[in-house]
This record gives C-alpha cells, structure tokens and sequence, in this order.
C-alpha cells in the first residue's frame, strides 16, 4: 500500500495552540474500542517517515489499532524538534502538550477507540515529549514508552536541554517525582512507562534513562531497584513492579546509537525499517510495547 495512502493529514483540531499539523493512521474497516498508540518523531524527522520507520504503522494493520502521529512544523523548531524545554509547551493546558492531548482526544473521537487504552510514545526530542505528556496528562494515557528521551523538567531552557541531553543531569528522585505530581491535581493510577535507550547513544546520554527510571518509580512509589532481570533478544531487560503488575521496564541495546531500535522482517515480533535515526538492532521496540500494552487483545 502505497505511503500516501496509508496516511491522512488530519485538519486543525481546536485551537491547536502548539501549531502542530495532525496526521494519523487508522486501518480500513478497523471496528470502534480499539487502542490508540501516539506516536511523536525525532528532530529533523517527518510524522510519516517515523510512522513506518519505527514499524507503528505496519503494527497498526496487523494489531487493528490507531496510530496518531503529531507533526511539529519548522516555524515551531528550525530542527523540527518538538519543544520538550520550554515551559509553554509543557505545562497542562498549554502549547503543544495541548494540541497533543486535543489531537488524541478527536482521534478517539473520530474512531470510536476505546479512551482506556490509549497509549504514547516517541523517539528522542519525541521521547522527551512523551515524558511531557504522560506527566501532563496521566489522566488521558494508560501507559508510555520513551526511546533515546528525558525525564519531565529536567529541562526549562533550550540551554538547559542539551546539558540534559548529554552529560546529562542528576536529580533526586523525589526532585523528579515531584516534577510529575506537580504538573496536575492527579493522583492514580499512573501510567506505565517503557523505556529504551542505546548504551553507545552520545546524542542522549544513557544516565538519562536511570532519571527516567527514578521519577517513574519515585511516582509510583516503588523501588528504583528491579525486581527482575533478564534479556530479551540479547539485551538486558529489568521490570519494576507495583503490586505485581509491571510499572516501569527498562531495555538497554547494547551498543546501540542514538535511535529507534527496529527489526525489518516479517516474523512474529520483526517490524520496522532502518533508516535515519532508526536503528536495526534485531529488537523492535514498537512490538515489544505492543505486546506490553496488549494491543492485539
């Protein structure tokens, strides 16, 4: 199926007051009460080129699921970054955490999705944005999974996010758990988070998934101390549980850059296509959150 045809530019949506442009995947003859994945592309990256690379798209027809993909325009960021530092933009109600959350909103709207099983997550600058959102809007968000990303407010600055990005930044984990529980009246339950980060990532410093780590757990009000480890296709695996139930996991690709894990192919777990930013690593991210979510059930 060709690209243009397998994605729709979506018109505004509200007021949009993050300026973002909305394109989404929704699979022919998909029935209303299913899941909804967004899913935020890197800087310098397109929404449509994220969507297949990271293989959301191709999962979408085989899983019968949603993909929402928020497009940031150059006149928000000559890089096309969304703008995961600047307080506008991250604060509930506000910029493009707004349009994010009203995009989502006319997505289960427009599908008839079910609004409990709505999950995000995103690449770099978009796997920072992903943290945005699932701090912002817990409320709206099930679960999430971060790829190569920062933990909320550990920047408030463009100055501030590339000393975050790399060497990075040590906060306490009550500091970074505060950040979360600040951002809205919510209390619970919170989401699931899914983090991925390359060991060789000299883009995104690995120490930014430990904060990532820290916050969730500090959050959920659990260990920063796995309860199990393990490998999953060769890389290590750690899970942090909450009363038995997975609420924060960590995968570490060994010796991967900076990236979107992929593994081209056709078998049961394979998805994605390697390019720019996306990374074949024989492990696909996208299935392995997939099946966290159970998003074919």
């Amino acid at each position: 199926m060709a690209l243009a045809v397998m994605l729709t530019l979506v018109g505004p949506v509200a007021d949009n007051p993050g300026n973002l442009a909305m394109v989404r995947h929704v699979p022919d003859g998909l029935p209303a009460g299913r899941p909804v994945v967004v899913a935020l592309h890197g800087c310098t990256q397109t929404a449509s080129a994220y969507g297949t690379g990271s293989g959301w798209i191709e999962l979408a027809d085989r899983l019968r699921f949603t993909v929402l993909l928020p497009e940031q325009r150059a006149a928000n960021n000559i890089s096309r970054c969304f703008n995961w530092f600047e307080r506008g933009d991250t604060t509930r109600g506000q910029g493009e955490a707004e349009s994010i959350a009203q995009m989502m909103r006319q997505t289960v709207a427009d599908t008839g999705a079910d609004p409990s099983r709505v999950y995000v997550t995103g690449l770099s600058a978009g796997g920072a944005m992903t943290a945005v959102m699932l701090a912002t809007y817990p409320d709206l968000f099930a679960g999430g999974g971060v790829v190569a990303g920062i933990a909320y407010r550990c920047a408030a600055s463009m100055i501030d996010a590339f000393s975050c990005m790399y060497p990075g930044r040590n906060l306490s984990p009550s500091a970074l758990g505060d950040a979360v529980r600040s951002a809205t009246s919510y209390t619970g339950p919170w989401p699931t988070v899914s983090v991925w980060q390359g060991s060789a990532d000299f883009t995104v410093a690995p120490s930014n998934a430990t904060e990532l780590v820290e916050q969730w757990t500090n959050v959920h009000g659990i260990p920063a101390t796995p309860t199990r480890r393990d490998t999953v296709a060769g890389h290590p695996h750690a899970v942090y549980e909450s009363g038995g139930r997975v609420a924060v996991e960590t995968y570490s690709i060994t010796g991967m850059g900076h990236g979107q894990p992929v593994d081209p192919g056709t078998g049961a777990t394979q998805c994605g296509h390697a390019g720019a930013y996306v990374l074949d690593v024989n492990i696909c991210a996208a299935w392995y959150m997939g099946a966290a979510w159970h998003l074919a059930g």
